[in-house]
């Protein structure tokens, strides 16, 4: 296998080979004939390669002796610092965990000194008048140490830019809490000020969602200057003044750079994600994304088979094909710069594909010896792309190979100095600390939030929000349905936040299976209602692009078992942002969810899922599921304000079989309608985040039942026939089922000491079982039962009655406790 002192040794060696040059082109000339690459770009990048090698190194001496936590390093891969020239320092990047030279590169970008006018501007000033005076007084191989020279450099010589890169990464490596971004919990590429979006280590995630910012992006550039609103901002004018206009996050002609691995293109986020860019191509739609694939032609120890990776990637449809040697500078950048400026002018999707190698292994603890042959690591040794860099400035007379090396160890000496100085910063030690980014939590601030939307509604939006419902506003249409007060709520919404958008399969056009979205498209547009491709991933990468963009985004997964297939968008990539980047980026959204059981007619497990758990478990997630249509609109609206005020990801779980049930008790009561609430009652009948609603039927003081969804209506008709025998009440619908309303259970359940936990999800996994904990945790000393569905998928047909709860399960669990 291939060691640090291995490359090491071989850089030396060959760089030290190279014969003296005789053609002494000046920084200004390109480095080699044929190309556009300029000696000064190509000193730049070659200290950006070092950087990135070092760190490499520096990781891997931190692990010999336990103060590095992350050795997946850049080595063989440090060509992408190229396409970081090659795009604006203002594009958001989306990194690949081999991106490491593009980050070193990127930081130099945001040099004061960076005069930006072009699309690959260089940092002219002192360049290579900087590299000449840190080469000076080399002797061999040996380093001298240097005073300042006072324009930008470290007292010692380097660049400041390469120290701080070095310095961001490094505190990654040895999670400290200083690092830049995720401050200790993880090790990420990711800095807000350099437009860099902090990405998971599960391959290919981040592509869905680079998608959604492309189309983000596009998106607010047609619809006007490409400015809008980032959610949750006011203007000082109080709560009847027009909201403040502020720029998106990104230029109007940003194009999103996103790195994968070859290995990646195989993996279905990432084929969902080219699947999207290339079928919004084909439908007018403008993507302007650059997937950049750095192909070393493994998959940890799995080789990719030969020719593959650019035959799947040449095939994408609507996605323009670009490749170059990433061993190769000149070659590399020229391509990068072609590709970039081909995205930037035609708003479209394109990849760059970067033949590349892997050197050292996969991670510190990979033995490469036990899947590659020697010959194998050797070829890729002879092409390390950083001997390469320094070959083809010495071949220009750009330095000597003594400069160039000596260049390698002062680079190497501010490396190791800088990882010296990171192991005794802080680390996160108190559980409050490394949990406070994850899911910030305002109610105050959202309940203004709530509140200066009804004045808005009342007062300078009146007349936009009598034209947009027509005729009649929903208050006075009497009482509605669940799925009718949705709709409404969803309206009022889409009035209130100009950078909402309601998107999904058949939510525009058709407006829904269930009718939940009819005619928003034709009130609000196509831009701000519309259909997506059928797939999961994708509709939840648009939501993320676009929330990461400063909209307010409100997509739909049409029912509850097709979430599964891409619930990592929500798990690994949605709720992660906020912690992964301390809240310095952010996707709020909330996700609309046809999903439970109980439908008459049409079922079977794919259309009757009552399967939770997935969701419960993601930490920071806030799910709603509202019973009756007096509650969802006052829930919509607080999940909508929580993603405006706080950045929250929310999943809002309609019931199916709920969303037309007009009758409670009896045939033609219509008392599970409700009138909807107008902007005068918004602030009155707001609905905190976890906080239940009490029913209290008879007396309510002989047993509480804790439910939520069709459990609710089953157990207040349950209730209903208790109270003929005199047995009175408590009926607690949970109405958020993370977080859940611990302080309600608490108080409910010891009003009465008689628990009835009626949960429609499964009994192994299910919703009951958080509850019974809580109680549990509280010290609850009464009486407890659980009525569930069996551990099994809902089955087709009047099969479903025997497996789920019903009314007759909760009365007679109701007896069964009054009988102890």
């Amino acid at each position: 296998m291939t060691t640090p002192q291995d490359l090491d040794e071989r850089f030396r060696e060959a760089v030290g080979a190279v014969p003296a040059s005789t053609s002494g082109r000046s920084a200004e000339e390109p480095v080699r004939d044929g190309g556009t690459l300029d000696g000064g770009r190509a000193l730049e990048l070659y200290d950006a390669q070092l950087a990135s090698r070092h760190l490499d190194l520096a990781a891997r001496w931190l692990r010999s002796f336990g103060e590095g936590f992350y050795t997946i390093g850049s080595s063989g891969h440090e060509g992408n610092a190229a396409v970081a020239l090659a795009v604006r320092p203002t594009d958001p990047a989306l990194l690949h965990y081999r991106s490491g030279a593009f980050y070193c590169a990127r930081v130099g970008q945001a040099d004061p000194g960076r005069a930006d006018t072009d699309e690959a501007a260089p940092r002219r000033v002192g360049v290579a008048e900087r590299v000449a005076e840190a080469m000076r007084g080399v002797e061999g191989n040996g380093v001298e140490r240097r005073g300042g020279d006072s324009d930008g450099d470290d007292e010692d010589g380097a660049p400041d830019a390469i120290i701080s890169a070095a310095r961001d990464v490094l505190r990654g490596v040895v999670a400290s809490a200083e690092e830049p971004v995720a401050g200790g919990r993880h090790k990420v590429f990711g800095n807000a000020a350099l437009a860099i979006v902090p990405t998971t280590s599960t391959i290919a995630s981040h592509l869905p969602r680079a998608v959604g910012i492309g189309f983000a992006i596009e998106r607010l550039r047609r619809l006007g200057d490409g400015r809008a609103r980032p959610i949750g901002r006011r203007s000082t004018g109080g709560p009847n003044r027009q909201r403040a206009e502020a720029e998106s996050p990104w230029p109007a002609d940003a194009i999103v750079v996103c790195s994968f691995g070859d290995a990646s293109v195989n993996h279905a986020t990432a084929v969902a994600a080219f699947n999207t860019a290339g079928w919004c191509d084909h439908t007018g739609l403008r993507i302007p994304v650059l997937f950049v694939c750095e192909d070393n032609g493994l998959g940890i120890s799995v080789k990719s088979p030969d020719g593959w990776v650019a035959q799947a990637l040449r095939a994408k449809p609507g996605i323009r094909y670009f490749s170059a040697d990433g061993c190769d500078l000149v070659e590399t950048y020229d391509v990068a710069v072609e590709a970039a400026a081909w995205v930037r002018r035609h708003r479209r999707p394109a990849v760059l594909h970067l033949s590349t190698v892997r050197l050292m292994g996969h991670a510190g603890a990979d033995a490469e010896i036990a899947y590659r042959t020697t010959a194998e690591i050797a070829r890729d040794v002879e092409r390390d792309p950083v001997v390469a860099t320094a070959r083809l400035l010495a071949e220009a007379g750009l330095a000597t190979p003594a400069e160039l090396i000596a260049r390698y160890d002062e680079i190497g000496w501010q490396v190791r100095k800088v990882a010296e100085e990171v192991l005794g910063e802080r680390k996160l030690e108190h559980a409050a600390d490394i949990v406070a980014p994850l899911a910030p939590r305002r109610p105050v601030r959202v309940a203004k939030e709530i509140t200066d939307a009804a004045g808005r509604a009342a007062g300078p939006a009146a007349a936009a929000r009598k034209a947009a419902f027509g005729a009649k506003l929903p208050e006075q249409e009497g009482p509605l349905t669940l799925a009718q007060t949705i709709n409404a709520a969803l309206a009022d919404g889409l009035l209130d936040h100009p950078g909402m958008t309601v998107f999904g399969e058949d939510v525009a056009v058709k407006g829904g299976v269930y009718g939940v979205t009819k005619g928003l498209r034709d009130r609000f547009g196509a831009p701000r209602v519309f259909d997506t491709l059928l797939d999961e991933t994708s509709v939840l990468g648009l939501g993320l692009g676009a929330g990461l963009s400063g909209m307010l985004p409100v997509p739909e997964i049409q029912y509850l078992a097709y979430l599964h297939n891409a619930e990592d968008q929500l798990r690994g990539e949605a709720a992660t942002m906020q912690y992964f980047s301390r809240g310095a980026y952010r996707n709020p959204m909330v996700v609309r969810i046809a999903g439970l059981a109980y439908q008459e007619g049409f079922g079977g497990h794919f259309h009757n899922d009552n399967s939770l758990a997935v969701l419960r478990d993601v930490p920071g997630l806030v799910l709603a599921v509202p019973a009756r249509a007096d509650d969802a609109a006052a829930m919509l609206r607080s999940c909508l304000a929580s993603a405006a005020v706080d950045g929250s990801v929310c999943v809002f779980l309609e019931p199916i079989a709920l969303y037309h049930t007009r009758d409670l008790y009896a045939d033609g009561d219509g008392e599970w309608l409700a009138p909807y609430q107008g902007p005068g009652g918004w602030t009155a009948g707001h609905v905190p985040i976890g906080r239940g609603r009490v029913y209290g039927v008879g007396s309510a003081e002989d047993v509480t039942i804790i439910t939520f969804g069709n459990g609710v209506r089953m157990s207040l008709r349950a209730a209903a026939k208790l109270a003929e025998e005199d047995v009175g009440t408590r009926v607690l619908d949970l109405r958020w089922l993370a977080p859940l309303p611990v302080a309600d259970i608490i108080r409910e359940a010891s009003a009465t000491g008689r628990v009835l936990v009626v949960d429609e999800t499964r009994r192994s996994g299910g919703v009951g079982e958080g509850v019974v904990a809580a109680l549990v945790d509280a010290g609850f000393v009464g009486s407890a039962r659980r009525v569930a569905s069996i551990d099994t998928f809902v089955p087709l047909g009047p099969a479903a009655r025997q497996v789920l709860v019903s009314e007759e399960a909760i009365t007679q669990g109701a007896r069964t406790l009054l009988a102890r």
